[in-house]
C-alpha cells in the first residue's frame, strides 16, 4: 500500500488504552482521524488486565469500524494493560493495513519483569521477543524522539505519518484523542462497579 499522508483524506486509526490494576478489564479506544484532524469514527473494546487478549482487542476495534478507508493504524505501545502484549505481526497480517506502534522512552527491555510477574510464561515471552527492535524517529515540529515499530511501510513513510499527525509534544493526535476516550471509558467502567 502506498502511504501518502499529504492528502487531506488520509485516515489514521489511533488505538490507546487505559487500565487500573485493581480492575480485571481495561478500556481500549480507537479513533479515526483524517490528516486535517477531523475525527470521523470511533470504537471501543475491553481487554484483560495481565491477560493475553490485547491482539484480539485491537482486531475487534478494526473489525467493528469495518472501514476500507483507513490508511494506517497507530497504536500507543504494544505492551498494554499490565503486560498484555499485542502481536503486531498478526494485526498487520490479518488486516493488511500499515501499522505503527509508538513508545516514548528508551528501554533496555522488560523480559525480567515478565519473568518476575508471570514466571516462565512461554507464550508471553515469545510474543515479547517477536516484537523486535524499535526505530527512533525525531518529530520535526517539536524535536521530541519517539520509538517506533512499523509494518507495511518504510521508516521514511513512518516518519512522514508521525510528523503529519503530531502538533505538539511527542504524541500524535490520533493517539492523544484515543487515550482521552479510553480514560473516559475506564472512569465510566470504574463507576459502574
Amino acid at each position: 500500500m502506498k502511504v501518502n499522508p499529504y492528502k487531506r483524506g488520509f485516515r489514521c486509526l489511533g488505538i490507546a488504552e487505559s487500565f487500573l490494576r485493581k480492575r480485571s478489564k481495561s478500556a481500549l479506544a480507537g479513533v479515526v482521524m483524517r490528516r486535517d484532524f477531523i475525527i470521523d469514527g470511533a470504537a471501543l473494546a475491553e481487554v484483560t488486565v495481565g491477560g493475553l487478549d490485547a491482539t484480539e482487542g485491537v482486531l475487534s476495534i478494526i473489525n467493528t469500524l469495518n472501514r476500507e478507508d483507513i490508511n494506517c493504524v497507530m497504536i500507543n505501545g504494544c505492551i498494554i494493560s499490565w503486560f498484555n502484549i499485542i502481536d503486531l505481526e498478526r494485526v498487520y497480517r490479518e488486516t493488511r493495513i500499515p501499522l505503527l506502534s509508538l513508545t516514548y522512552e528508551e528501554s533496555p527491555g522488560i523480559e525480567h519483569y515478565i519473568i518476575r510477574y508471570f514466571g516462565n510464561d512461554i507464550e508471553r515471552l515469545e510474543l515479547y521477543h517477536r516484537l523486535g527492535p524499535r526505530e527512533p524517529i525525531v518529530i520535526r515540529r517539536t524535536g521530541a524522539k519517539v520509538f517506533v515499530r512499523f509494518y507495511g511501510l518504510s521508516k521514511r513513510e513512518a516518519e512522514v505519518v508521525i510528523n503529519s499527525f503530531t502538533l505538539h509534544g511527542s504524541v500524535p493526535e490520533p493517539l492523544r484523542v484515543a487515550s482521552l476516550v479510553a480514560r473516559a471509558y475506564m472512569k465510566r467502567l470504574a463507576l459502574e462497579q
